[in-house]
């Protein structure tokens, strides 16, 4: 088992590239499922969670030849399996992603429940609710969570379009049913659907193969459902995470650091938040220079849907919050159970208290290293941007985490002047 040792470092300075984003990855390759010609996906980042969902699309029948250069070429012309394998499911929820896909196409789908991040409970019971509106019966086992015969089909002969509302802006939710829905008969609306970016890189890519949808990046999605999805050339888009991680990172270290590929209205919550701390930042077309300021200024963060403060990158300002001057409160909202990186901070010195959903922060209280875990893909960098600031060596495990979203990150941090190394335990 690997894990990083990170030290206290020196102001992290100099240009990093993002890579693309694993959010808009996912559920663009399980919509490769859709088409019946070459595909070819560019900027795709070598994550683990690329790595199960590939697996995944191999073994539902796609042909699948990924290029040093992060392209990918798949072609899923005799994709005739509809069954998904549970160990590859069970190792991330984003796996699940391939249910709609596989349910216009074959007009069946079974899967195990999903596993990944146990950031909160995520029902799926939003994208079953879709799946029925268009007409699928949907049979669930009464095993064990965690069982082999735990398990959902969903089945129709025929779907149907219909309007679909959702009791919650869910992300995986609205790409589910567009996928669902992008060959089914007539027409589908998503009520209350999700307005992220990856929203709307998943439905350029659906438009490129063919598919007719109207609206994404709105509350309100209209998909006419089309015959036949052929192939395409695309590009992911930058992953707004990672760009704001390396944000928090010249903050946190009084840094001054470009960030580049990225798109800046994604990132605009984040800019304003460091704006707030005393950060200058300077935006340009594709690229964003943070110049930390002199000392950081207390600020409040909320988690929101998009257009909203991002839930994943509330743990990397709570890390940033430690440096802040005065009392900062950070507001979960999304997910229940997302503060379980504040127990590991606390190990390394953090003043931190829960109160329901909020966190009160006590600044610039003196961190040190010690061993710590990455709870979640998150969390892991909140500690590595923690262990960048504590006094001593920062030890953190179950680094597997990490490696789902963030592609060579010891490697881009190093580039910057991070002292981190990744060891064998």
């Amino acid at each position: 088992m690997e894990k990083l040792l990170v030290e206290k470092s020196p102001r992290l300075t100099g240009k990093v590239r993002v890579s693309g984003a694993k959010n808009a990855s996912l559920p663009i390759l399980a919509a490769s499922l859709l088409g019946t010609e070459d595909i070819i996906l560019e900027d795709v980042p070598k994550l683990k969670d690329v790595e199960v969902m590939i697996e995944v699309l191999k073994a539902l029948g796609s042909r699948v030849e990924e290029y040093e250069d992060g392209t990918i070429l798949i072609n899923s012309k005799d994709v005739n399996n509809y069954e998904t394998n549970y160990e590859l499911m069970n190792k991330m929820r984003a796996s699940f992603l391939v249910m709609g896909p596989l349910l216009t196409r074959l007009g069946k789908a079974k899967n195990s429940l999903p596993g990944g991040c146990a950031i909160g409970t995520r029902p799926i019971d939003l994208h079953l609710k879709g799946f029925k509106s268009l007409g699928a019966k949907i049979e669930e086992s009464v095993g064990d969570i965690n069982s082999l015969e735990s398990y959902i089909m969903a089945s129709s002969d025929r779907l149907v379009g219909d309007k679909i509302y959702l009791d919650f802006p869910s992300v995986g939710a609205t790409e589910n049913i567009m996928m669902a829905a992008v060959m089914a008969e007539g027409e589908t609306v998503i009520e209350n659907a999700a307005m992220e970016p990856e929203i709307v890189d998943l439905s350029n890519f659906l438009r490129k193969l063919g598919g007719n949808i109207k609206g994404a990046g709105t509350s309100s999605i209209t998909i006419r459902g089309v015959e036949k999805l052929g192939g395409a050339r695309h590009q992911i888009i930058p992953d707004r995470i990672e760009a704001g991680t390396f944000m928090v990172a010249a903050a946190i270290t009084g840094g001054d650091i470009v960030v580049d590929n990225v798109i800046p209205d994604h990132l605009k919550p984040i800019i304003a938040k460091l704006i707030e701390t005393g950060c200058e930042v300077i935006v340009n077309d594709e690229d964003i220079r943070v110049i930390a300021g002199k000392k950081l200024n207390s600020i409040d963060i909320k988690t929101l849907p998009y257009p909203g403060f991002p839930t994943d990158m509330q743990a990397q300002f709570i890390a940033l919050m430690t440096r802040c001057e005065g009392i900062n409160v950070a507001i979960e909202t999304v997910f229940e159970n997302r503060f379980m990186h504040v127990g590991e901070f606390k190990k390394m010195g953090a003043d931190i208290s829960i109160d329901g959903r909020s966190a009160i922060i006590n600044g610039n209280v003196p961190l040190h290293g010690t061993s710590v875990r990455a709870t979640d893909l998150r969390s892991g960098a909140a500690l590595i941007l923690a262990g960048l600031t504590a006094e001593g060596v920062t030890e953190i495990n179950d680094i597997y985490h990490i490696d789902r979203g963030y592609e060579n990150v010891e490697d881009k941090f190093r580039s910057l002047g991070a002292k981190i190394t990744r060891v064998d335990n």
